[in-house]
């Protein structure tokens, strides 16, 4: 018998097996705060990690990205944070790109902000993951929605649309809950996956209404501020819109800065359960490590141990093909920022504005690359840089010993 963990993981019978290793190869330090640190201490090769400088400066070359910056962890220590090319390349107001940027995030905003307040909620007892999602917003009942559950909408598995219309012109949270509510199924739910801003638009409702407070209330207070991530938030302004790196230049002419890029997001006041984070990789390795910590960093507790292991594996409908944690993608179509080495079985999320997180809990390492694609006409595009990336960090890893209980278990 010669079984790895990937090929167990494309099986529904092995994945019980799956979790055992999972627990079993990771042994996270309680409290483990992030300390830079030479990659050998933590067995990648520096040698291989700098690899990523040709990969990333091509790119930039290619224009598919006027910028990056980019972290790797492992084992709790930073082992590259490292800022390429330009922030803004405007006529004598050129920017390059510091460590320090803060980004629009985009879809970051659904696993760092919704579905991290989402699964608090859950601990609490406020509500259940098989909740009809019309028990907490009845309106949102009609029209043949009454199965649709918190856990189809974390998933992706609702039946509801990618998007709301834009036309005719609306404007407001409110109206955009009223949009989603009059929304009918366009397959029935728990059948297939559907990746949809709705859901999640959705999503900061249910936060709103169950716990009293608005998502932009609740996720700083509960997440947010306990971790110390303080350039995370939405609509940034004052000292910290300097640092922001724009995206795209509106029909105006003038370039989007410190402005979520998001259509609906942006008619939403800029908050939203699927878009509307600004933040830095430093604040986003923070939550990455609580999650690899088993829901505790510096002392504080977000998550219970396995309310992360609740969010990191699939709990997508039996049947259903592509794999989704409570918010994080574990495999589907859009997993190409896992690379080709990280197994099956590590998760992550993307950002349209070319934002991206991979988390893999066997090597306990995380991968954070945040661009500017979008800068400064929306043609950019960082789909293989991040596969690339990815694959990179993961063939700098040397532990011998990890990579022989990963892929040979034997018997």
């Amino acid at each position: 018998m010669n079984i790895a963990p990937t090929d167990l993981l494309r099986s529904r019978t092995g994945w019980p097996v799956v979790l055992l290793s999972w627990i079993c190869l990771v042994s996270p330090v309680v409290g483990q705060v992030l300390q830079m640190a030479q990659p050998e201490t933590v067995g990648v090769s520096s040698e291989r990690l700098k690899r990523l400088d040709e990969v990333i400066q091509a790119s930039i070359a290619e224009e598919e990205t006027p910028g990056a910056v980019v972290l790797v962890a492992r084992k709790g220590k930073v082992i590259l944070r490292k800022a390429f090319g330009y922030r803004s390349k405007e006529e004598e107001l050129a920017e390059p790109l510091t460590v320090d940027s803060i980004f629009d995030l985009a879809s970051l905003t659904k696993v760092i902000a919704t579905a991290t307040s989402v699964m608090i909620l859950v601990e609490e007892g406020k509500l259940t993951l098989g909740d009809p999602v019309a028990d907490h917003i009845p309106e949102f009942g009609r029209r043949g929605k009454k199965k649709v559950t918190i856990g189809h909408l974390l998933t992706h598995y609702s039946g509801l649309r990618p998007i709301l219309d834009l036309s005719p012109n609306w404007e407001g949270h409110e109206k955009a809950i009223q949009l989603a509510c009059r929304e009918r199924l366009v397959r029935p739910a728990g059948k297939a996956f559907g990746y949809s801003d709705i859901n999640y638009i959705l999503l900061g409702e249910v936060i709103h209404r169950v716990s009293g407070s608005a998502l932009e209330e609740f996720a700083p207070q509960r997440v947010f501020a306990p971790l110390g991530m303080s350039d995370t938030g939405f609509n940034p302004g004052g000292e910290k819109l300097g640092r922001v790196a724009p995206t795209e230049r509106k029909k105006d002419g003038e370039m989007r800065k410190g402005e979520v890029h998001d259509p609906r997001a942006f008619r939403m006041g800029g908050v939203a359960g699927h878009a509307g984070l600004f933040s830095t990789v430093d604040d986003i390795a923070v939550w990455a490590q609580m999650l690899l910590n088993g829901g505790t960093y510096g002392g504080v507790r977000v998550l219970s141990p396995l309310g992360v292991l609740k969010m990191t594996t699939p709990q997508n409908p039996v049947g259903g093909d592509d794999w989704r944690g409570i918010g994080f993608d574990v495999d589907t179509r859009y997993s190409s920022n896992r690379g080709d080495l990280f197994p099956v079985g590590s998760f992550g999320h993307t950002g349209f504005t070319g934002t991206s997180v991979w988390i893999d809990p066997y090597s306990e390492t995380f991968v954070i690359l945040f661009t500017s694609r979008l800068y400064p006409d929306g043609k950019g595009n960082v789909v293989m840089l991040r596969r690339k990336v990815a694959s990179v960090v993961a063939a700098s890893i040397t532990d011998l010993q990890l990579l022989r209980e990963l892929y040979y278990l034997r018997y």
